[in-house]
C-alpha cells in the first residue's frame, strides 16, 4: 500500500515552474545560526503574508514539512526532517540486516550491520531536498541538512569487481507497494486479461508488487563522497530516514538517496522502474525548427537554488536572512519590491567542510523600510558564476511538470507602522 504520493492530478501544472510563495524548515537543535539578540533587543519574527496552501491530501504522508521562519539552527534535527514516502515503512531489524552486492560482479558479497560499521567512517553535511519541493503551493517544506555518517560506497563496489557489461549501478529498497500499469493499446506480455472501462474504451491493466528502486551510472556511484549510512546527527538513523542503512548521495536529489537500501545490483542498463521512467520524470516541450518536441529526463542532481527564510526586526532595524544550497554558493543577491538587486552577506559556518554540499545561511540589512507591504525575492550564484533562474526562465517556463522547480521565489510581508 503506498503511504505517501503526490497526487498525480498535480504533476502536471502547465508552464510555471517556480513557486512564487513558500515557506520551509521549522528546525531547532544545535548551534544556533541566525543571532536572535538579547534583552530588549531581542530580534521579533515578521511572518509572510504568503503562507502554503493545506495540503489536499493530508493522509498522503507527507511529514514533517518545516517552516522558514522558524529556521534557526545549521542542522534540522532526526524527529523533525522531512519524511517522504512512496510505499511503506520497512521494520527490518539490526540483528538480521543484510546488504547484498551483485548482479554484473566478479565476487558477490553479502554484508551486515556490523560488517559495514567495522569498515572506515566518513561523513559529510548535506542538504537534503525533495526534487518536488516548492513545485507546487502546497508542498513547501520537503528540505532539511543534517550531517551523515557511515562507510563510503566506492571501495565495496571495486572489492566486488564490475564486469565488463556492468555500467548501471541499481539500488534496491525494502519498501514496496501495490502499482497499477496502464497499457490502453490492448497488449501486455504476460497473457494478461483486458480490462474494460466504464466509458466502453478497451485496454489493459497489470497490477504488481514494485520494490523502491533507482539507478545510476557506475561512473557516478564510484564517487568517494557516497556513503551507505547508518547514521544522522550523530545518532543511529531513526526507522522513517531508513534505518539500519541509506544510501546518502551528496548533491543528488532526494529520490537518489534510496532508504532501506538492501541491495545493490550492478546492470548492463538503466532501470525502468516507477520512480525511474514513469514517476520524478522532468517533462518538457521544445519547439525545433516550428515543430513542438516533448522531452523526458529523470530526476538527478541537485539544482541552484535559495529562499528568504523570514525577516527580522531588532529594535527599529530589519534584515531579512535566508539560505541557499544546491552548489558551492558564491553569493547571494535581494530585491525588494522592484528596486535594485543588492547583495546579502553569506554567514560561513565551522560546519561547512572542504566540499559544500550543505546549505549556506545569508542575511541582508534591510534597514528602515517604509511600513506597509512589501516582496522580498532572493537568488544564489555559485562558484562557476551560474544563476539561480527567474521563475520565467525559458527551460524553467517549457517544463510541465513540478519537479526540479528552482526558480527565485518571492515572499511577501507587510511591515507595521510602528
Amino acid at each position: 500500500m503506498e503511504t505517501s504520493d503526490i497526487p498525480r492530478r498535480a504533476v502536471l501544472k502547465g508552464g510555471g515552474a517556480a513557486v512564487a510563495g513558500l515557506a520551509v524548515l521549522q528546525v531547532a537543535g544545535p548551534a544556533q545560526a541566525f543571532p536572535h539578540g538579547t534583552g530588549e533587543e531581542r530580534d521579533e519574527v515578521i511572518p509572510w503574508l504568503n503562507q502554503p496552501a493545506p495540503n489536499p491530501e493530508p493522509a498522503s504522508g507527507l511529514r514533517n514539512l518545516l517552516v522558514w521562519e522558524n529556521l534557526d539552527s545549521w542542522y534540522t534535527p532526526a524527529n523533525d526532517f522531512f519524511v517522504v514516502n512512496h510505499y511503506n515503512e520497512p521494520a527490518l531489524t539490526a540483528r538480521d540486516y543484510r546488504l547484498s552486492i551483485g548482479g554484473s560482479v566478479e565476487h558477490e558479497q553479502s554484508l551486515t550491520l556490523a560488517d559495514l560499521k567495522a569498515r572506515p567512517r566518513h561523513q559529510v553535511d548535506f542538504t537534503l531536498e525533495c526534487s518536488g519541493n516548492t513545485g507546487l503551493d502546497y508542498f513547501i517544506g520537503g528540505i532539511g541538512n543534517a550531517r551523515w555518517a557511515g562507510t563510503p560506497l566506492a571501495p565495496l563496489l571495486r572489492r566486488a569487481g564490475a564486469l565488463d557489461k556492468g555500467r548501471e549501478v541499481v539500488f534496491w529498497g525494502a519498501d514496496a507497494g501495490e502499482v497499477t500499469i496502464r497499457d490502453n493499446s490492448g497488449v501486455l506480455d504476460g497473457g494478461h486479461t483486458g480490462v474494460v472501462k466504464p466509458d466502453g474504451s478497451g485496454g489493459l491493466d497489470l497490477t504488481i508488487t514494485e520494490r523502491f528502486a533507482r539507478s545510476m551510472s557506475l561512473r557516478d556511484a564510484l564517487n568517494p563522497e557516497n556513503l551507505l549510512c547508518y547514521e544522522m546527527n550523530g545518532a543511529p538513523l531513526r526507522r522513517e530516514h531508513g534505518f539500519p542503512v541509506r544510501l546518502i548521495a551528496p548533491g543528488w536529489y532526494g529520490v537518489a538517496n534510496v532508504k532501506w537500501l538492501t541491495h545493490i545490483e550492478l546492470r548492463d542498463s538503466r532501470h525502468q522502474g516507477r520512480l525511474m521512467a514513469r514517476d520524478y520524470v522532468s517533462i518538457r516541450e521544445e519547439i525545433r525548427d516550428g515543430q513542438t518536441v516533448w522531452t523526458f529526463t529523470s530526476v538527478g542532481r541537485d539544482r541552484l537554488k535559495s529562499a528568504p527564510a523570514k525577516v527580522i526586526r531588532r529594535g527599529n532595524d530589519y534584515s531579512v536572512m535566508g539560505a541557499a544550497w544546491g552548489a558551492p554558493i558564491a553569493r547571494v543577491e535581494v530585491r525588494v519590491d522592484r528596486g535594485p538587486w543588492q547583495q546579502a552577506r553569506l554567514m560561513r559556518h565551522a560546519h561547512r567542510g572542504r566540499r559544500s554540499f550543505a546549505w549556506t545561511f545569508w542575511r541582508f540589512a534591510w534597514g528602515k523600510p517604509a511600513p506597509g507591504k512589501h516582496t522580498v525575492t532572493s537568488r544564489a550564484f555559485d562558484v562557476h558564476d551560474n544563476l539561480q533562474p527567474a521563475p520565467n526562465d525559458a527551460f524553467l517556463s517549457s517544463k510541465v511538470t513540478y519537479w526540479e522547480s528552482n526558480g527565485q521565489i518571492t515572499r511577501r510581508v507587510k511591515i507595521p507602522t510602528s
